[in-house]
């Protein structure tokens, strides 16, 4: 249970180098969070004690090598409550594991007629595998559109899944309206029809728990730097019985068992889809990250995050020519905020803000389809993670209230 007299006043900071010696409200972690001492120290132990390349050599070093990597298998085994070890696959990031689905099994599995479904507010990483398989394979790309506020109905579902449909995909929480969406919903009609869902967690597994036994998502994607770990590692889950079947994504070493001059035999699950020398270290730290996250625990971190969301939202509201994107109420967030100012280029607001220490992101941020949707052109984006404070917060509103008087705009 979260003390709400104590929500905010506990020092996260303290464990992030880069906050503890910089003189900045960071509010980009949508794009990437900070990394906590513990992590850098893991990733950089595993090169100072047990650096050796996994899974190959039968010296000590390479089996302590090999322990630490698979650790970090079980690690996010448990993290998303995967049934086996072998249903977690290591590789650079989001949109690489999104890549492999559409490649290893939408290119295997789809033909001319058969429908993708997808929404309007996908982040480009789940839109562009789809148009390519669409492309490739003759099947069809459909979008769920949202509403203005960027929720999507159980009716739009229901009208967009159909006996055609072979795959739908979507985002857990969207990266610019931070909404979380309806996914439950979309696989469950998804497997009334015999289609599989690919869900992207990359906006959510840093903010709330996951439990891909109990969603029945059939492949789940995130990367370990939008979680407080490394940059270069990331995270495709998928059921068992599908990934046997699939064909290897990448060739080349360690994911075979056995190679002749004429024929191959692949690895077993997981490692037939991590050919080559694997980012150890960086597994190493996810795990570490994993370990740090479970600590302060998702109720806390849910609990931080809404305060902060809350904080800001309301006072943005109360600046005049702030407009923000999406959801009208800070709950609809998700520690997400994009917004405009009138008569402002969004990068003007994000030079400004850089300008008085405050870090936000301004651009399309890789869902043009969705600011089209919306009839947007470019926007700005801040967000949250549990280490932010409420001073954190209030310097970014300060700043915000100032932009267009700066601007010339006057009062």
């Amino acid at each position: 249970m979260v003390n709400d007299k104590d929500l905010l006043t506990v020092d996260y900071k303290k464990d992030f180098p880069l906050l503890a010696a910089k003189d900045v409200a960071y509010l980009d972690n949508s794009a990437t969070t900070q990394k906590p001492q513990c992590v850098i120290d893991a990733e950089c132990n595993f090169y100072l004690k047990h650096n050796a390349n996994p899974l190959r050599g039968l010296y000590e070093l390479a089996m302590e090598a090999t322990d630490a990597y698979e650790d970090a298998r079980v690690a996010v085994q448990r993290f998303i409550n995967a049934k086996s070890e072998q249903e977690i696959i290591f590789t650079r990031n989001a949109s690489e594991s999104l890549n492999l689905v559409a490649y290893s099994y939408g290119l295997a599995n789809l033909k001319p007629g058969d429908e993708i479904v997808t929404t309007i507010m996908e982040h480009h990483s789940n839109m562009l595998p789809w148009r390519m398989v669409a492309e490739k394979t003759g099947a069809v790309l459909k979008y769920i559109e949202c509403a203005a506020d960027g929720s999507v109905s159980d009716e739009a579902i229901e009208a967009a899944v159909t006996e055609k449909t072979k795959l739908v995909a979507m985002a857990e929480v969207s990266n610019v309206l931070g909404r979380l969406n309806p996914i439950g919903k979309l696989i469950e009609e998804a497997h009334k029809v015999g289609a599989v869902a690919v869900i992207d967690a990359a906006q959510s597994a840093p903010h709330m728990a996951i439990d891909v036994q109990k969603l029945d998502a059939d492949f789940l994607a995130f990367s370990g730097h939008k979680m407080l770990g490394p940059m270069g590692i990331g995270v495709l889950y998928g059921k068992k019985e599908l990934l046997e079947a699939m064909p290897p994504f990448l060739r080349g070493g360690e994911m075979i068992s056995f190679v002749s001059r004429d024929g191959q035999e692949y690895a077993p699950l997981p490692h037939k889809f991590e050919a080559g020398t694997v980012n150890a270290a960086g597994a190493v730290g996810l795990h570490a990250a994993i370990d740090y996250i479970n600590s302060i625990g998702f109720d806390v971190i849910e609990a931080r995050e809404e305060a902060l969301t809350k904080l800001a939202f309301d006072a943005m509201q109360k600046i005049e020519g702030v407009h923000i994107i999406g959801g009208q109420t800070a709950e609809e967030h998700k520690g997400i905020i994009t917004f405009t100012i009138d008569g402002v280029h969004p990068h003007d607001i994000a030079a400004i803000m850089d300008a008085d220490g405050v870090n936000i992101r301004a651009g399309n941020h890789c869902a043009q389809p969705l600011l089209d949707h919306l009839c947007t052109g470019a926007t700005a984006r801040a967000s949250v993670a549990f280490y932010n404070t409420q001073e954190d917060v209030e310097r970014f509103i300060k700043c915000l209230s100032t932009i267009r008087e700066r601007m010339g705009y006057g009062r």
